[in-house]
């Protein structure tokens, strides 16, 4: 017990100084910006219209888009939980390519795909014989929808999957027997059974979409507002403190809520049920209609998943309607002679930077936290929360707590990485703590009784175990921080951007010639979070890791 005491300083330490000050610095802003407590700025909020529709929308689009997402999530659930095919491991790979991509690689396949000058315009003004955007959903609501079910499609159908692929389907199978249809049988057992991992699912959908920022942003453009653009725009545009901060605690009060109810249903999920392994559970289709239901869901996954992407590839080599490397030679110009210009190989480099620095941060961290979260009583299960608080609060708020509460450091690239590692640090603390339950603890007792101090204990017996989860939590870390948006919008300078952030410099500016180079520099990127998510999927060991 004084080691697990000894252990929790080091985390516990890291989220005081990194998040829970910048949270109170926040707080302190909002309610008493003046030294004198003053809630003028909630008052503001709530008396204003434009306000009201803003929280509004964050609500109404964050619950539209989770709704989507599970309907688009089920099918693939069930074929995933319960069949065995050839290519299921490369599937299961590709499923997860979307959550790891920057958002701002996201917005840009989409508008490859479907914006006024996508794949699906250009086909359409072809076949019709116009010169204008026949399918023109860029700036709508649509486009945001598409983009949140396509980027938060992985953390339903794992979630969802991983539960239902243990469930014992004879307890389906005997409802059968007992004269329930199909529907019947999966409404009154299999669908009560899956009740928590759904509702599990739901919520982190929910979190995600509700404090999206890089869709929002890019694709909705400025006639959407969400409290996390809202936050955005009021601190660095109208430099409006006192409303961002309030808008802010809003919205940490929301998901804050929100990360509780998901932790007990976690919880609840890890409930064993009568639960079996998958060996038993899963089988390879026989029947036609197995066959055509895994074909159908199958194609309908890979276009949902890859189209995006695979349009902002081919985009990125396009030129005036022609096939050209022109985009990729046009990276290290700048015509128009900006003073702001930063070649992308050097924002490539700044990204890969602060991606290794964080991958060290967290992965020091978060393994510490694992160790704590893995053990046994109180101290390990209220642990596990906390451990998960950072989920529930936006890049876009930690970056603006980071500009509140430690104003010196406002121009240190520092802070970059920093808060990158508390984004990834919840992602890591996830992958290590099942690899470390799943260590018996004879081993470490057997090592004991034969003279092996602690840390030889740890370095032969712990590590060659977590070594493969060690590789993914650091792979999560890496791909996370180069994929960063939101926090490095309100934090990174000028002359020393990220690439997602020199990508929406591109997409922001008018011109083919910036469009292409986004392309470009988008497809760059993707090639290189691509080689962060082979690694997880090299490494995982069997089915470990919530995501």
């Amino acid at each position: 017990m004084p080691m697990k005491r000894l252990l929790i300083v080091l985390p516990l330490a890291f989220l005081a100084i990194f998040f829970f000050y910048p949270l109170a610095s926040i707080t302190a802003r909002g309610l008493a910006p003046a030294g004198v407590i003053d809630l003028s700025a909630f008052g503001k909020i709530i008396g204003s219209e434009f306000y009201r529709e803003t929280l509004w929308f964050t609500f109404w689009q964050a619950a539209v888009s989770t709704g989507l997402t599970l309907l688009a999530a089920f099918p693939a659930a069930y074929v995933m939980a319960r069949y065995t095919f050839r290519g299921k491991s490369l599937i299961s790979a590709l499923t997860l390519v979307p959550f790891v991509m920057p958002t701002v690689i996201v917005a840009a396949g989409f508008m490859a795909l479907i914006g006024p000058r996508g794949w699906i315009n250009a086909a359409l003004k072809t076949l019709l014989n116009v010169d204008y955007a026949p399918l023109d959903i860029q700036n709508t609501i649509w486009i945001i929808l598409l983009a949140h079910v396509f980027y938060n499609f992985a953390v339903a159908l794992r979630l969802i999957s991983s539960f239902w692929a243990n469930l014992d389907p004879q307890v389906t199978q005997a409802a059968r027997v007992l004269g329930a249809n199909r529907w019947r049988a999966f409404r009154e057992v299999t669908l009560p059974l899956l009740r928590p991992a759904i509702f599990a699912a739901a919520l982190l959908v929910f979190i995600f979409d509700f404090t999206s920022f890089g869709v929002i942003l890019i694709l909705g453009g400025p006639q959407f507002d969400t409290i996390e653009t809202a936050i955005y725009r009021k601190t660095l545009i109208n430099f409006d403190l006192p409303t961002a901060t309030a808008l802010a605690l809003v919205q940490l009060a929301c998901t804050f809520a929100l990360i509780v109810i998901y932790t007990r249903l976690q919880n609840r999920a890890g409930v064993p049920l009568d639960l079996r392994p998958r060996q038993i559970t899963q089988q390879r289709p026989a029947t036609q209609r197995a066959k055509a239901l895994l074909l159908s869901v199958t194609i309908a996954l890979l276009s949902l998943l890859l189209l995006p992407l695979g349009a902002l590839f081919v985009r990125s080599f396009v030129v005036n309607n022609t096939l050209s490397f022109d985009n990729y030679l046009n990276l290290a110009t700048n015509p128009r002679g900006s003073v702001l210009f930063v070649p992308p190989l050097t924002a490539l480099g700044n990204s890969l930077l602060f991606a290794g620095i964080t991958t060290l941060i967290a992965l020091i961290v978060g393994t510490v936290a694992a160790y704590v979260a893995a053990g046994k009583g109180r101290l390990s299960r209220w642990s596990e929360p906390i451990w998960a608080l950072p989920l529930g609060a936006s890049a876009v708020t930690l970056g603006f707590g980071f500009l509140i509460g430690f104003p010196a450091l406002r121009s240190a690239w520092i802070m970059i990485p920093l808060a990158h590692s508390l984004v990834a640090f919840p992602f890591v603390v996830r992958t290590i703590t099942p690899a470390l339950r799943s260590i018996r603890s004879n081993l470490r007792e057997a090592a004991a009784v034969m003279g092996a101090d602690p840390s030889r204990v740890w370095r032969e017996v712990d590590l060659p175990i977590l070594g493969r989860a060690l590789l993914i939590g650091g792979a999560f870390a890496f791909a996370v921080s180069l994929g960063e948006f939101g926090a490095t919008a309100m934090l990174a300078r000028a002359e020393m951007p990220t690439l997602p952030y020199a990508i929406f410099r591109y997409l922001s500016q008018p011109g083919s010639l910036n469009y292409g180079q986004a392309m470009a520099m988008s497809t760059v990127l993707m090639l290189v979070v691509a080689i962060s998510l082979v690694a997880i999927d090299r490494f995982r060991i069997g089915e470990i890791g919530e995501f």
